[in-house]
């Protein structure tokens, strides 16, 4: 089944008539590895990759690094799971190093993001500290290219 994830990985195409050809198997079989994996936890959605500048271009993406209080018996896990519910919060992940969390977040403008960050985000309780990087451009998302060198010679499309 490995060699049927890294297909959908690659790929993204959940056409288990295109993947039973790719891996040489009925398609009964695919779709049978497909409904394991599903049920097991190990394949949880479909998410196209989407050049940034061809969705809506005035989102403003931003990466926050937060600091919490582990709380006893639950360590980050409460606090991580409260973040990620957020409509704002793209993905959150729990860091080693000098922070705790990296949340990204997504916004209509910078404004959005940073009235998030100080309004909902940095007055959660056992939120002790937020620093926030917004990102100007991405180059590479989910292992794909997203430009050649040279190609992006405008300004970065953020502004204040």
């Amino acid at each position: 089944m490995s060699n049927l994830l890294d297909i959908l990985q690659e790929t993204a195409d959940p056409d288990p008539t295109k993947l039973a050809k790719i891996l040489d198997l009925s398609v009964a079989d695919v779709e049978s590895q497909l409904e394991s994996l599903r049920s097991e936890g190990a394949l949880i959605g479909w998410v196209p990759l989407v050049h940034p500048s061809k969705k809506d271009g005035n989102l403003v993406r931003a990466v926050i690094e937060v600091k919490i209080s582990p709380e006893r018996e639950g360590g980050f896990d409460r606090l991580a799971h409260r973040i990620s519910k957020f409509e704002e919060v793209e993905a959150c992940h729990l860091m080693s190093g000098g922070y705790d969390l990296m949340v990204i977040v997504q916004g209509k403008n910078l404004h959005a993001v940073a009235s998030f960050v100080s309004e909902r985000l940095s007055t959660i309780e056992g939120v002790l500290s937020t620093a926030t990087h917004f990102l100007l451009r991405s180059y590479k998302e989910h292992g794909h290219l997203l430009s050649k060198e040279g190609e992006n010679s405008e300004k970065p499309p953020i502004s204040a």
